[in-house]
């Protein structure tokens, strides 16, 4: 991924803040050199000085097969994005557009099926802990666990480089920055409303 000097993310806590924040992503590998990618829930693991982004696809799907073939998987992982017009520069310019991301490169392999297990108890406990009736892994029938586990394939993806930006106009004086927030906030669309609060916040944790 091109990033600029001004907007290179290098602190790995911030990183994996993110990515645990953003943890949709998108996973790309390739079959005879033309990409294959799938849209899922993925998980960061730490093992020791080692991490790990794991998840899971579906048995049908053919991507989990390139695995052994790939010597490099990427997943990105998306925040907000918004168009930044140029309009709101004090001095003439052009428009561009405001976003964060992170790429991760690694080598995947299948988790076994214990692995798999332990991989949708964490999934399910992220997502419905905080729920009136959390639907838990340890608390579905063994009807359904066995159906679930045959339909579909667990993986993990060992990291070994890490891209991350963060383009959030910091090339941009303080009162053009301000302005650009300020009309971020009058948009209606909400991706522009969070990088508006995105680039409030960022503000005040530099000053």
């Amino acid at each position: 991924m091109y990033i600029p000097k001004y907007f290179k993310v290098t602190n790995v806590d911030e990183i994996w803040g993110f990515v645990q924040e953003n943890s949709f992503g998108t996973l790309v590998t390739t079959k005879q050199g033309k990409p294959i990618a799938t849209h899922l829930p993925l998980q960061l693991v730490k093992e020791g000085d080692t991490y790990y982004i794991t998840g899971h696809v579906a048995y049908g799907n053919p991507q989990w097969r390139t695995f052994e073939a790939c010597e490099n998987v990427l997943v990105m992982f998306q925040g907000p994005h918004a168009y930044i017009s140029s309009s709101w520069y004090k001095q003439e310019n052009v428009p561009t557009w405001n976003y964060q991301a992170v790429h991760v490169y690694g080598t995947a392999c299948i988790l076994n099926e214990e692995e798999l297990k332990q991989e949708l108890t964490k999934l399910l406990q992220k997502y419905e802990k905080h729920r009136k009736n959390p639907v838990l892994w340890d608390k579905l029938s063994p009807k359904v666990v066995e159906k679930e586990l045959k339909g579909i394939v667990g993986f993990k993806n060992k990291v070994q480089e890490i891209q991350a930006a963060n383009k959030l106009s910091q090339n941009r004086n303080e009162e053009d920055y301000q302005n650009i927030v300020n009309n971020l906030y009058e948009e209606k669309d909400l991706n522009s409303q969070q990088m508006a609060q995105l680039m409030e916040r960022k503000l005040k944790e530099d000053k």
